[in-house]
């Protein structure tokens, strides 16, 4: 489907779901968002599924945090053709390493 990305407004875009708390977390019935692969893959990159549950589970919530922030006004300047790589953040890696 194509449209615009909830999260970074830019336009004829190749959307997915993005469920605001994600489905590992209770989200599966809950409010979904259409987002653009790269900023749905970023989103991911960024953030643990329990840090999107509980910090940053509205449009909103993402677009007020300070490292969606930069990124949006990174990625408003690319092109809609532009293929768009995210990788996970250093932060997050250490996260998933106490598990």
């Amino acid at each position: 489907m194509k449209g615009i990305c909830e999260l970074c407004h830019r336009e004829n875009l190749e959307l997915t779901i993005h469920h605001l708390t994600p489905k590992e977390e209770g989200g599966t019935r809950l409010p979904t968002a259409n987002l653009c692969k790269g900023c749905h893959k970023h989103i991911h990159a960024l953030y643990t599924n329990q840090e999107l549950a509980f910090r940053l589970s509205t449009i909103s919530l993402l677009q007020d945090d300070e490292q969606i922030k930069k990124y949006i006004k990174w990625i408003q300047k690319q092109p809609s053709s532009r293929f768009i790589t995210s990788k996970k953040s250093n932060d997050k890696k250490r996260k998933q390493g106490k598990k």
